[in-house]
């Protein structure tokens, strides 16, 4: 995806906060909204999930189970419909609009309940291929305190996709660079032979955040 076109500029209207302009331009000259919209799908995210499965070779593959831990508003959830996988299921505190072959439910995954609902829609044996994990908390501004946060969800998505990946499954989910994922590190190591980190060119430049991708669940 080329980014070379040139950029529009936004004047700074009355009343308008510098900051809210900066945002405003931001969109305007982002290529990968532009290209979101014109692919159809909801968000610029659902490049960075393509972009991660093109880096390793294509892992989400026909047939393949899959839950989509933040799933709003759907971007990821297209992109594994796209692969052919066969059933995906989708939890958020946020309300997506329907997508064909998404079973989706409106709800916060920290809650108590949330993985007991989401292993009774995944049904049959109860196991998948794919736990995707896009969550992230609000963020305050403060680096460390965002990074601990994050780190939280992310935690919480890993010790479900123990409960629930087949063996050799997968398990994806954003962070944001810092040294409290360390502890997560060496103990997703004992339970996935690979783990790789990830940085989909689809990320904002000025972002934090990476992909952390547990590779070759061991069971």
């Amino acid at each position: 995806m080329s980014r070379n076109k040139a950029k529009s500029k936004v004047r700074t209207a009355k009343g308008r906060k510098t900051s809210s302009t900066r945002w405003l331009q931001r969109q305007i000259n982002d290529p990968y909204i532009n290209e979101a919209e014109k692919a159809g799908y909801r968000s610029r995210a659902a490049f960075k999930l393509k972009e991660i499965d093109e880096k390793l070779g294509g892992f989400l593959k026909k047939d393949m189970v899959v839950v989509d831990l933040g799933a709003a508003p759907g971007g990821w959830c297209q992109i594994a419909a796209e692969k052919g996988c066969k059933k995906i299921v989708a939890i958020d505190l946020l309300q997506i609009d329907e997508i064909a072959g998404v079973d989706f439910v409106q709800m916060d995954f920290m809650d108590d309940e949330a993985p007991d609902v989401l292993k009774e829609m995944i049904g049959g044996d109860g196991l998948v291929d794919v736990v995707l994990s896009d969550m992230a908390p609000n963020t305050t501004g403060h680096k460390q305190t965002d990074h601990l946060r994050i780190m939280a969800v992310v935690e919480a998505g890993y010790y479900f996709a123990l409960e629930v990946l087949k063996p050799e499954g997968i398990y994806v989910a954003k962070v944001l660079q810092g040294g409290a994922q360390n502890t997560l590190l060496a103990e997703m190591k004992k339970h996935f032979k690979t783990i790789k980190h990830i940085n989909p060119p689809a990320s904002r430049k000025e972002s934090a955040e990476q992909y952390l991708v547990a590779i070759g669940f061991k069971g």
